[in-house]
């Protein structure tokens, strides 16, 4: 694992590398001076930041902006790619978020993290940094953030659904779990998640669902897996939220950054 501390970030205004996480690893909370875009070209992150969970599939970046907190987790083994950003090209410095990938962003993900710390802001390199950011504002937002309640007795029934997103218990044993009536425990989710327990726990099961369909799993089991009672209502929701069937995020070959 590869720390932002060891490069010299400064010297350009874009700097990145290619990274591998091993399975388990917990990053505690931490921040950095510059922006951070994160792309997941295989495996699954976790990132808690801006009182938010997001869930980071591949195919798709997370774009952290200077100064944020956030924690990652990684389930199982993951390969990324994180460029380091002056903050003042953020377009959107209050908010953090994951995006949708071009083909084009991807591979100038991959160029710029491939440049040498003293890269040549006059010439090619520092032209294909500029159009990577230009395009990367382009970028449409995906919802895969999950709003996180503060009262750690609320946190802490979130974790564990994160965790197990087919836990099967209803109203009544989490807020048991929480150690709150179900009218309080109710009350209070809504108020610090802006949502109720059902709907905060089905966007918690789509989520998890995407990986696992881009992993190749048939749909079928997957619904089964994230906790749902059968695969066309699985399929209903998952184009309610998506506006896609679970069907157009079936894996495609694993990518490569080789030239």
């Amino acid at each position: 694992m590869k720390h932002s501390a060891d490069y010299p970030l400064a010297q350009r205004p874009i700097m990145g590398f290619a990274d591998q996480y091993p399975a388990g690893l917990i990053d505690p909370a931490h921040s950095h001076p510059r922006s951070q875009l994160t792309y997941c070209t295989s495996g699954v992150m976790v990132i808690e930041a801006s009182d938010c969970v997001f869930m980071l599939p591949p195919r798709r970046a997370i774009w952290i902006p200077a100064g944020t907190d956030h924690e990652v987790r990684c389930r199982g083994p993951v390969d990324s790619y994180t460029l380091y950003i002056d903050p003042a090209l953020d377009p959107d410095p209050q908010t953090a978020r994951v995006i949708e990938v071009s083909e084009l962003v991807r591979a100038l993900v991959f160029e710029v993290g491939r440049f040498s710390p003293d890269y040549d802001l006059a010439g090619r390199e520092g032209e294909i940094a500029r159009l990577l950011l230009a395009e990367v504002r382009r970028m449409p937002v995906t919802p895969t953030d999950l709003p996180m309640p503060q009262d750690p007795r609320l946190l802490r029934v979130c974790h564990m659904l994160i965790d197990n997103p087919a836990d099967p218990r209803d109203l009544d044993a989490w807020a048991s779990v929480a150690a709150m009536g179900r009218r309080t425990f109710t009350r209070a989710f809504r108020r610090e998640t802006g949502a109720g327990l059902a709907t905060w726990r089905q966007q918690v099961r789509l989520m998890a669902a995407i990986p696992k369909l881009e992993a190749g799993q048939p749909v079928t089991t997957v619904a089964f897996d994230v906790g749902y009672d059968s695969p066309s209502a699985f399929a209903a929701t998952f184009h309610s939220v998506f506006g896609l069937a679970p069907s157009a995020f079936i894996a495609r070959p694993r990518e490569s950054s080789a030239s």
